[in-house]
């Protein structure tokens, strides 16, 4: 289910109006471009990402992420692409606070939970809790996801060149790249 232009607007200038917060600062055509990741799943708020992307070379990628209250970008993981091992990305709170989950020893009382319509597909349960300041590295080929905590949040993010098109989710409704009809 797509989009509309009005709800990709829409979102476009929500995730806009988290940056100013976090003190980051677009060009207009950066902030005209801001990616609405809905996933195909029509409940952005619910399940999604807004991203801008800065930089993304053979080599090296920066990002920021923008997450609403309680919205979970799905798991997944980046699997290798033309020989070259799967993304290493670090995350870096800069405003809000972000429940990462990641492969390990499952955390006891996770303090996020995911959808609960799909939370079958929600397998990893190591809990990494990130406030302003914070950073965590995920290694190549590691199952994650991560969910917006009561005010949202906003991450940079610095990886390994992104090949988002080829991520594996374990979610099989989700379609990775955006659509949007008029």
């Amino acid at each position: 289910m797509a989009l509309t232009r009005e709800e990709h607007r829409k979102y476009q200038q929500l995730a806009h109006d988290y940056l100013k917060r976090a003190g980051i600062v677009l060009t207009p055509e950066e902030a005209e471009n801001i990616e609405i990741a809905d996933l195909g799943l029509g409940e952005f708020e619910l399940t999604g990402v807004a991203l801008v992307t800065y930089i993304n070379t053979e080599r090296v990628c920066a990002k920021e992420l923008i997450l609403l209250p309680g919205q979970t970008c799905p798991e997944h993981l980046h699997p290798p692409v033309n020989g070259e091992p799967g993304k290493e990305e670090t995350f870096r709170c800069r405003w809000g606070e972000v429940y990462l989950y990641v492969s390990g020893e499952p955390t006891p009382n996770p303090v996020a939970q995911p959808p609960a319509h799909r939370a079958d597909t929600y397998n990893v349960w190591h809990e990494v809790i990130l406030r302003p300041g914070e950073q965590y590295t995920i290694h190549p080929e590691t199952w994650h996801w991560f969910q917006g905590g009561p005010e949202g949040a906003v991450v940079s993010e610095f990886s390994t060149r992104s090949t988002d098109e080829n991520d594996v989710f374990t979610d099989p409704d989700i379609q990775r790249l955006p659509e949007v009809k008029d």
